[in-house]
């Protein structure tokens, strides 16, 4: 009887087990198309310059990517190599360390593109594989999939978990640089272990085939990990290997959803989404539109933000415009439904790039016309000053951070280029030199001693 007791036990737990079985069975790598995966996952070294206080530092990094074809191209996060990158080494599969060239960036979607240097893979007669895209649209909750990637430089190492959410829904900053990003996609949300080195690296089917790019893990949760979708991935490398960069469309919009506040505005569910914000002077600030609209259409499209997660599929309507469109907006203000035509854009960050003139000290960063326009700058300088190096010629002369660069010896300058010609030209002069500046929106004088060699 016992005996009996327990095989009618063991049957029921069988059966109550079956389809985990098959799943587990089914989940199980395929043999070749995981290792070719394997086989073109790359651990990058990158060495990276910035200005501390106007001088220049350098940090070293490792991040995790994937060869993605025949000519050498890796996809990776702009977080782990971007345009600040002095230098760059993928270490290949087979432990040979090859280097890489910087191709370009996307912050809005965090991601890079880097090159093997094929003339020194074919010098040493190297060799490497190549992986694929999957689809990502066909990803369903629960799905086995694996992470890839150098955790804390542990280099090809594989963790397993299952695809947890299809819609997170993230904007943010990427790190502490400033740049945005989240603003255009959803992520794919994993419970398979990521951990700092996997950023860049892929998350894969157990074919083998990639369907998202392994980006971030939430800070005190446990395996609890975010990877951009392998379709947006695909768009967003194309458009780096053709161009060097990704254009969008601006119009100065930030959008909310609609969420339990349709009753509120009389408006049907699933219909229209909140003007959060507008950004000052921006197209639509221009064309009257304001904070508190609800946006119902973009020329004949009607648009749907009840969930937060559905906003970067309005963000990215717009941004996929060709730069320089016309577009109707129809919005409810107030009671009353009223139209907007606006011409976009180019989408720029507010975060400018920064570089450095160690000789005076000096730290700089470019002025965005998106920043520009919040702090209300008019002149047509880009160059503020973000570091100054103590004793050293700027410092002596007084001038401090937040100032913007106007003129040298009464040459105007304004671009990065302007600048670095007018040093290269006054760094060793054996006169003072005048440098005008805009300070809380008023002009000071200040004198640059010169060289004492």
């Amino acid at each position: 009887m016992i005996l009996k007791f327990f095989k009618n036990i063991l049957g029921i737990l069988i059966a109550l087990l079956g389809v985990s079985c098959v799943s587990s069975e089914s989940s199980t790598p395929d043999s070749a198309g995981f290792q070719k995966l394997l086989d073109s996952v790359v651990k990058i070294d990158v060495w990276a310059q910035y200005q501390d206080d106007g001088s220049r530092r350098i940090t070293r990094s490792i991040g995790s990517g994937a060869i993605m074809n025949a000519d050498g191209y890796i996809i990776t996060n702009a977080h782990v190599v971007n345009m600040y990158a002095v230098k760059i080494v993928v270490t290949l599969s087979n432990l040979e360390k090859v280097s890489a060239k910087f191709v370009g960036w996307d912050h809005w979607t965090d991601l890079a593109v880097i090159r093997l240097d094929m003339d020194e893979v074919a010098k040493r007669s190297l060799t490497f594989k190549h992986a694929n895209f999957g689809n990502s649209d066909d990803l369903k909750v629960g799905e086995v999939v694996y992470a890839v990637g150098t955790p804390h430089g542990f280099a090809r190492t594989a963790t397993r978990g299952i695809v947890s959410n299809l819609g997170r829904f993230f904007e943010g900053t990427l790190l502490d640089s400033g740049y945005e990003t989240g603003n255009f996609n959803t992520w794919i949300q994993t419970d398979a272990a990521i951990n700092p080195g996997n950023s860049g690296g892929p998350l894969v089917l157990p074919d083998g085939s990639i369907i998202g790019i392994n980006t971030r893990g939430y800070l005190g949760a446990n395996n609890l990990a975010f990877s951009i979708p392998s379709n947006v991935a695909v768009n967003i490398m194309k458009l780096i290997i053709q161009n060097g960069s990704v254009k969008r469309s601006y119009i100065g919009i930030e959008p909310a959803p609609l969420q339990d506040m349709e009753s509120f505005y009389d408006l049907d569910v699933n219909k229209g989404a909140l003007i959060k914000n507008v950004d000052i002077l921006s197209p639509a600030a221009n064309a009257g539109v304001l904070a508190g609209d609800i946006l119902l259409k973009i020329n004949d499209k009607e648009i749907d933000a009840r969930f937060p997660e559905q906003i970067p599929g309005v963000m990215n309507f717009i941004a996929s415009m060709p730069v320089g469109s016309d577009l109707t907006l129809t919005l409810l203000g107030g009671k009353k439904i009223k139209t907007c035509k606006i011409k976009t854009e180019a989408l720029e960050s507010r975060v400018g790039e920064e570089f450095s003139i160690e000789k005076w000290g000096l730290g700089v960063q470019e002025i965005t016309k998106v920043y520009a326009r919040e702090a209300r700058i008019k002149t047509d300088s880009k160059l503020q000053v973000i570091g100054v190096r103590n004793s050293f010629p700027f410092d002596i002369a007084k001038i401090e951070e937040g100032d913007i660069i106007t003129s040298i010896n009464r040459k105007s300058v304004c671009t990065k280029e302007d600048l670095l010609e007018a040093f290269k030209k006054y760094e060793d002069s054996k006169e003072d030199i005048l440098i005008e500046v805009e300070r809380s929106h008023s002009l000071s004088y200040h004198i640059l001693k010169a060289s004492k060699k």
